[in-house]
């Protein structure tokens, strides 16, 4: 069987890949009602410092790692060194586990965007909707096989002619659509409050939450930890500018995050008057308030509803095409298949791991494990114990086992290197030390509920 290793027909394809997959619902979904929750303006101060600094180290080396190797997680590190080769069987994992529970999500997103595009957004309005509808045993699971369907359709035809092409048309139309829609935000009556609240940096609301929130979002939204960026550069081309191609993911995902603040926050603070508790809906922010906020601009705000949700739906299957794409490399890499027949098993699997969380919510929704539903029990022992383990071995690995040498040759092969000093700094010394912090945060966190 031919296994020539597939690749994005240039730097452009790679970038718009790439930041396709780290432009998803941690932007769209979890950025914003993490930074309103935990402050506004010093949660997106800290979230930027982390992001040029941290974000960028562990992003270099996951391409470069790739790049070098010309194979997905499993393979990579166990050609760069033996002994770590466990690394690649841990970091496949994550998106395990991530993609069944993101494609429920999707399902919802999807839900919502029919509903708008139908002109029954009226629906959504209603406080119980949200909870009625994910509480039901059956149709949200025929969404999410339509949303899975659609990421693995993409998957199935390839990098160049499926991911690349798709990326192509749906990462700049997600990029005018958040613009217009932040524009609608920030423009209505009240709105001006919570968009100084955003962008007004207010140094009492600092506390450590605050950082580690802002670091596990960052995780999440780059798509770090989780093989997707090992994988991507596998497929990247020798004599693409690395550094400067991740500077441009780093730049699209934070700018795509930043909108995403201005397109609910401002938004949510002009349908509340101003009260500051309506930031505080958590995960339901986006189902649950903003449809609140889009009805009462009329027949306007169901049209802004159904492009909202379609900006929303587009950024999940850029994120869900990249995870789902992770793992049917992963296997193609360890078992010589085909990508097509690949592509089916891994939907089929996908299918079966995701009815537990899609259940979670109504049939099982007395079934707990440390205190959470299925869905968040997956979310935090990927993104809160998993990703952080995985990133902490990957450090130490590039710090002190191959070290940052190699990532530093494989990057000027192509391109000068000039935050080659900052990469070493972060990669060998301050990386280590946040992520175990966040670590021994989150398994406090688990404690503390497990305790209750």
């Amino acid at each position: 069987m031919n296994q020539t290793r597939n690749s994005f027909s240039g730097k452009i394809g790679f970038v718009l890949a790439a930041a396709g997959s780290a432009v998803g619902l941690g932007n769209i979904w979890r950025f914003p009602y993490l930074a309103a929750k935990y402050g506004g303006g010093i949660f997106l101060l800290v979230y930027l410092i982390l992001v040029v600094t941290f974000g960028f180290a562990l992003m270099l080396a996951e391409v470069a790692i790739g790049r070098k190797t010309n194979l997905s997680v499993i393979g990579a590190f166990k050609v760069l060194d033996k002994r770590f080769s466990f690394l690649g069987y841990l970091t496949s994992i994550v998106p395990m586990i991530i993609l069944p529970y993101y494609c429920v999500i999707g399902g919802w997103v999807t839900k919502y965007l029919v509903i708008y595009v139908t002109g029954e957004g009226a629906q959504a309005v209603q406080n119980s909707f949200f909870n009625n509808f994910i509480a039901q045993p059956v149709e949200p699971l025929v969404w999410l096989c339509i949303f899975i369907g659609m990421t693995a359709l993409i998957v199935f035809f390839g990098v160049e002619n499926g991911i690349e092409k798709a990326s192509k048309f749906m990462m700049p139309v997600l990029v005018i659509l958040s613009i217009c829609v932040s524009i609608y935000s920030i423009t209505r009556p009240g709105a001006l409050e919570g968009v100084k609240y955003y962008l007004i940096p207010d140094f009492s609301r600092f506390s450590p939450m605050t950082v580690l929130s802002a670091m596990g979002q960052m995780f999440y939204s780059m798509s770090l930890a989780m093989g997707i960026m090992v994988t991507y550069g596998s497929y990247m081309r020798k004599d693409g500018d690395l550094e400067q191609s991740v500077k441009q993911i780093e730049l699209f995902d934070t700018g795509m995050a930043f909108i995403a603040g201005l397109m609910i926050i401002p938004a949510v603070f002009a349908f509340s008057g101003g009260d500051e508790t309506a930031l505080n809906a958590g995960k339901s922010l986006m189902f649950i308030t903003l449809p609140k906020v889009f009805a009462d601009a009329g027949t306007l705000g169901y049209i802004i509803g159904a492009v909202f949700f379609l900006l929303v739906l587009f950024a999940a299957l850029t994120s869900s095409v990249s995870l789902m794409e992770t793992v049917v490399s992963i296997f193609r890499d360890k078992f010589k298949w085909g990508r097509k027949s690949t592509c089916l098993l891994v939907l089929a699997g996908c299918l079966l791991i995701a009815l537990p969380s899609s259940l979670g919510y109504g049939v099982f929704d007395n079934v707990l494990i440390l205190g959470k539903n299925f869905l968040d029990f997956f979310d935090f022992i990927s993104n809160n114990v998993i990703m952080p383990i995985v990133a902490f071995i990957t450090c130490i690995f590039v710090g002190f086992v191959i070290k940052p040498k190699a990532v530093a040759d494989e990057v000027l092969i192509s391109s000068q290197f000039k935050r080659q000093r900052l990469f070493t700094v972060v990669i060998k010394y301050i990386a280590p030390i946040c992520i175990v912090l966040i670590l021994i945060s989150s398994i406090l966190d688990a404690m503390h509920v497990i305790t209750i």
